[in-house]
């Protein structure tokens, strides 16, 4: 067996592998022979069946198999001892004069290979992180929350500007059959308000779906409607009310606090508000990182320019699909997982060259602490080391969760890396700010 590489370029080449008839013969003759003993072929005694017929019957299927077993031994062993980073896998070409009659064959596959490039994490524009801060309209309003929710319910005969109403939307025409509870102070506009003061639990109240409540997601859970419906939806709707209460709100004492947070961890309004801004802006760090990482990486994408073999990798998208492609979807579908590749690469060197692989000795810890944190949400405060060693012994043990544990763990990793090693600028915003200027 013989097998050559020709460089095309720096992004394409093709592998040649040479098979002659020595390569195959001994392995086809044996399992050709064990075919002898066993095969039934009418008019033949097992085990007496001629050579001859045999070969004429399962030669060639044999061969073809050995054949191709060894194409894909020698490809293997090619690319590691060559130390080839391909991208895709190596994709035969049409040979039209192949000939499997033939007892010596060549055939050739053209390789993707990926580019070399270099990652420059000290841009010009430095990126931005943000830190989140809870401002004082945030305490007010979640301490306004916790009252009503731990407050006392007040049954009322009817409804007024602060009830809490509860009843059942309809429109059959539009679909909607929906049992809900909200806040009159949610609706939207003075109409909407003026149609519920005053109404008794029995009442039909008939409304415009559109403009009816002040937010999106209030809209989508009164009516049970999907963000799409709730974008198009314009229907007249009967709200039949049958309850109507009225929530008068907790008082901020050491029975409130010590149900919000355990005994005596709380012991002022001023504590209780310094303890909401603390969990609040630590709950915020998640999403400022996620943006981080979002930001970082469309960042590098853009501006870590090297080639892709794109004419290869769309013929190789072509020919592994689930479904028949044309040439012209095979071409799209690179486009659009072309942002996906380039991060790969990217991230693949940043790895590489930093050493930032993930080692079963961290895997093992880093799901002993998750399990640790989700054991003291159910009161364990203190697991003993054993059993958070068995518990992630049994998780370790399954391949998808050790796949789901890694991709979150080297995360964690980059995440790490990248606030040490990239040009950031830290910038202080409230959380409605942060939106703003990332969202809108």
């Amino acid at each position: 067996m013989n097998i050559t590489k020709e460089q095309i370029d720096d992004l394409n080449a093709v592998v040649k592998v040479e098979i002659v008839k020595e390569d195959y013969n001994e392995k086809v003759e044996s399992i050709l022979k064990n075919y002898r003993k066993t095969a039934n072929i009418p008019g033949f005694r097992k085990g007496h069946v001629p050579m001859g017929m045999v070969k004429k019957q399962y030669g060639m299927p044999v061969r073809v198999d050995e054949v191709n077993k060894l194409i894909q031994e020698a490809l293997s062993k090619f690319l590691n001892e060559e130390k080839l980073d391909v991208l895709g896998n190596p994709l035969p070409k049409n040979q039209e004069d192949f000939n499997w009659d033939s007892e010596d064959y060549s055939f050739e596959f053209e390789l993707g290979l990926a580019p070399k490039f270099d990652v420059n994490l000290s841009p010009k524009k430095a990126i931005t992180s943000y830190k989140i801060k809870v401002d004082d309209k945030m305490v007010d309003n979640q301490i306004t929350t916790i009252r009503k929710q731990y407050g006392k319910i007040i049954s009322q005969t009817e409804v007024g500007k602060d009830s809490e109403v509860s009843g059942t939307f309809l429109n059959e025409q539009a679909g909607i059959d929906s049992k809900t509870t909200f806040e009159v102070a949610n609706l939207k506009g003075k109409k909407n308000v003026d149609a519920f003061v005053g109404a008794k639990p029995g009442d039909v109240i008939t409304l415009k779906t559109k403009g009816l409540f002040s937010e999106t997601s209030s809209y989508q859970s009164a009516l049970k409607i999907s963000e799409e419906e709730a974008k198009d939806l314009n229907a007249e709707v009967a709200f039949t009310l049958t309850e109507t209460n009225k929530r008068e709100p907790a008082d901020l004492d050491q029975e409130l606090f010590d149900k919000l947070f355990g005994k005596d961890a709380v012991k002022s309004v001023t504590e209780l508000e310094a303890k909401i801004k603390e969990d609040g802006e630590r709950q915020f760090v998640q999403q400022s990182d996620q943006q981080l990482m979002n930001d970082v990486t469309e960042r590098l994408i853009d501006e870590t320019k090297f080639d892709l073999p794109s004419d290869f990798l769309s013929r190789w998208i072509q020919s592994t699909g689930e479904k028949p492609m044309t040439e012209e979807e095979a071409k799209e579908e690179f486009t659009r997982s072309e942002k996906g590749l380039r991060w790969q690469l990217i991230e693949g060197k940043l790895i590489a060259d930093n050493k930032l692989q993930v080692t079963f000795e961290e895997l093992k810890e880093y799901a002993k602490e998750m399990i640790k944190s989700q054991m003291m949400q159910y009161g364990q405060m203190n697991p003993e080391d054993k059993e958070l060693d068995d518990i992630a012994a049994r998780i370790l043990g399954n391949q998808e969760e050790v796949k789901r544990l890694s991709e979150q763990l080297m995360n964690v990793k980059m995440l790490s890396f990248f606030k040490e090693n990239m040009k950031l600028k830290e910038k202080e915003v409230t959380f409605d700010e942060f939106v703003k200027e990332v969202y809108n």
